[in-house]
């Protein structure tokens, strides 16, 4: 039952996973506490057109993408604090140049083939040995930044002003939240895909604030949501032979139907 799990490729996607759904299900409390589910939507959307820029000047697509989405994610931190517009529209505006300029760049490519289906959907079972080391490589810098500057980052995100006054360079940590955000997008794009990557930054957090009050135990059941979604997807995916992302993706979801459900019979 268990030899699919011997061969390489399937140990690259459950090392994949396993880095992937901590990052996202770490990043996902302060993507919910400071409402940046848009922001997360916008930035893997974005990482879209990087992607595909890579695959016109023939250089590596995840490299490409990781500064596109950087880029990008820094100009909605930038037009989002200038005061003249609020920051949704900058996302609006951002995210659909991105994806039309992804659009622009395919067609100008060679590479119109399932390259760009498992970048919009996902195909973990395609990774490869120089993935994992990029994806560990991103997991060591985004884990070490949410671990050293946890207590900032939760300070920010309840009172920002009180932050502010108490010295916390909070515009500072804003955009490396934003950075941190588009490099572990890009590397969920090889788990799950843009268009279902959304739910890996959202769903973890929200399943853990139905059934806890503290911030610790928000982090640890965001982390155990997102680690056992995405590894129960995979492995169901591979018995029922269906696509990893979108299985994963279901999973999830009906973890959070499920929690939402339970804590409204609870309440009534």
């Amino acid at each position: 039952m268990f030899d699919v799990f011997a061969m390489g490729f399937m140990q690259r996607a459950l090392l994949a996973g396993v880095v992937v759904s901590l990052l996202l299900g770490g990043l996902s409390v302060f993507v919910v506490l400071r409402r940046l589910s848009f922001v997360g939507v916008g930035v893997s959307h974005a990482a879209f057109g990087g992607i595909a820029l890579g695959f016109w000047l023939g250089v590596d697509p995840t490299l490409s993408g990781v500064l596109f989405a950087l880029a990008v994610g820094l100009l909605i931190g930038w037009a989002g604090r200038s005061g003249r517009i609020k920051e949704d529209t900058a996302i609006g505006i951002f995210f659909a140049a991105a994806m039309a300029l992804g659009a622009i760049f395919l067609a100008l490519s060679a590479r119109y083939n399932a390259d760009v289906m498992g970048t919009l959907f996902g195909d973990i079972s395609a990774i490869w040995p120089t993935d994992v080391w990029l994806i560990a490589g991103v997991g060591v810098i985004v884990g070490l930044f949410l671990i050293l500057l946890f207590k900032e980052l939760v300070y920010t995100s309840f009172d920002p002003e009180m932050a502010r006054v108490a010295g916390v360079p909070v515009t500072a940590l804003d955009y490396l939240l934003l950075c941190a955000l588009a490099l572990s997008v890009v590397i969920g794009v090889k788990v799950v895909g843009i268009v279902l990557l959304a739910a890996l930054l959202v769903a973890p957090a929200a399943v853990a604030l139905l059934w806890s009050r503290t911030i610790r135990g928000v982090v640890f059941l965001s982390l155990s949501v997102a680690l056992g979604s995405t590894l129960g997807g995979l492995v169901l995916s591979v018995y029922v032979n269906l696509p990893s992302g979108a299985t994963i993706v279901c999973l999830i979801t009906l973890v959070f139907v499920a929690s939402l459900s339970i804590s409204r019979l609870k309440g009534a």
